[in-house]
């Protein structure tokens, strides 16, 4: 059984370390394109229905299964001969990501609705295509047993990514307005460029050529079906469940802070200062909890607990503006949330195969993430029609088909390890 690391290990095992920076980076333009921005929008008297719309920019980080391909297969021009073809396109899609930052900076949402949309929407392009390249970089750098640790401490940096994406943006907004805000998190990217530069070329893996391209979005799933079989839709089904009631608070928590009437200081120090805190413990107990009990247990407790936590967003809802009940309702929502978060990913990349893994694991969180992203687009009109309070109960009960499919898949591999117990463990 590995051991948990320590924080010392963290910082000094360079692997660890690069994980955690591009970990930031990663969590750095999430929020600005979706949460950080519904609050923007929602200061801006942008109508509700409208608000959630906006959220369908995240799609990108649902489709980029579609050009991970490229990524695995094609050569960023010159630039690759000098970097390697991965570090070259995390530098480009990182470029992008600030390019799209310094153009959302000069966005008005009164003025310029759509020039923002399209803003966001490249920025999310980028982001996504970031993501790629550093999931690829993490599944390939460490051995399987390491997963746990390495999606532990990706979080962790992502949850300081959005630290100062939620947190960092909204006490700038507040104090110097939002054109300032998003250019200083455009400089931010700074970071994940210097991580990018630093990082060590992987050797390429190994795997047979199809003779055409197009083969090349084919294969990876085809892998997939191969090695799980019909299981695979009761996986996919899980991957595409589990994250959902995150996605919903994702788009709808701001708007619900600023319309009790919390200031932008005050919701960033609960939801993103206190809250992010709690996230990474969350996002470390997971990790432990896979260690200790194994990752079917810590994804079963993760789904049916962040799923719950939404009750406390529907407690709040009902209530009105109390600082204790939004102290709670971001303790229990953070802590629970990454919980699950850190078991899904570890989930996801167990499932991956060598040589696939760029592609497979984007297959995957895009598709964790499509669902999400879509309901999450027409959440504010869900809120229109019954208010906040009887959305977020609503929501509460996505646990329960995530509950059910998590312990069909730990009962099947039970049954598969108790009547093959020389083949390889599956991952579901």
């Amino acid at each position: 059984m590995t051991a948990r690391p320590k924080f010392r290990e963290i910082v000094t095992d360079p692997t660890l370390l690069l994980m955690l920076v591009l970990g930031f980076s990663s969590g750095l333009p999430f929020l600005l394109v979706l949460g950080t921005q519904a609050a923007r929008l929602a200061e801006a008297k942008i109508p509700i229905e409208q608000i959630g719309l906006v959220s369908w920019v995240g799609l990108c980080y649902s489709l980029k299964f579609f050009w991970a391909p490229v990524i695995d297969e094609i050569d960023v021009p010159h630039l690759a001969k000098l970097l390697g073809r991965r570090r070259a396109w995390l530098l480009v899609a990182q470029i992008g990501v600030a390019a799209g930052l310094i153009a959302l900076a000069f966005a008005d949402p009164k003025r310029s609705f759509l020039a923002l949309i399209i803003c966001a929407a490249f920025t999310a392009f980028a982001a996504a295509t970031q993501d790629i390249v550093v999931d690829g970089w993490r599944i390939d750098s460490a051995p399987p047993e390491r997963q746990g640790v390495m999606a532990a401490t990706y979080n962790f940096g992502y949850r300081l990514g959005l630290l100062a994406a939620g947190a960092g943006a909204l006490y700038l907004a507040d104090y110097a307005g939002w054109r300032v805000a998003y250019l200083i998190m455009a400089a931010l990217m700074g970071i994940g460029m210097i991580a990018c530069l630093m990082s060590p070329r992987l050797p390429d893996r190994a795997r047979a050529k199809s003779g055409s391209f197009a083969l090349n979005f084919i294969q990876p799933v085809a892998d997939l079906g191969r090695r799980y079989g019909a299981l695979l839709a009761a996986i996919l089904l899980l991957v595409a469940l589990y994250r959902l009631p995150d996605f919903l608070s994702g788009v709808m928590a701001n708007p619900l802070y600023i319309g009790l009437g919390f200031s932008k200081s005050q919701i960033a120090t609960m939801s993103k200062v206190y809250g992010v805190w709690i996230g990474i413990a969350g996002a470390f107990a997971g990790g432990f909890t896979i260690t200790r009990a194994g990752l079917m247990p810590a994804l079963l407790i993760g789904g049916i607990a962040a799923a719950a936590s939404h009750l406390c967003l529907a407690l709040l809802a009902a209530t009105g503006k109390s600082l204790p009940l939004l102290a709670l309702s971001v303790s229990v929502e953070n802590f629970a949330g990454n919980f699950a978060g850190a078991a899904l990913i570890a989930y996801m990349s167990s499932l991956t195969a060598p040589g696939y893994a760029a592609s497979q694991y984007a297959l995957l969180s895009s598709l964790y993430a499509l669902l999400g992203k879509f309901l999450g687009g027409l959440s504010g009109f869900a809120v229109k029609a019954i208010g906040f309070a009887k959305f977020f109960a609503c929501t509460s009960l996505i646990g329960l088909p995530v509950a059910a499919l998590c312990l069909f898949l730990w009962a099947r591999q039970a049954q598969a390890t108790r009547t093959s117990p020389q083949a390889e463990e599956p991952a579901a």
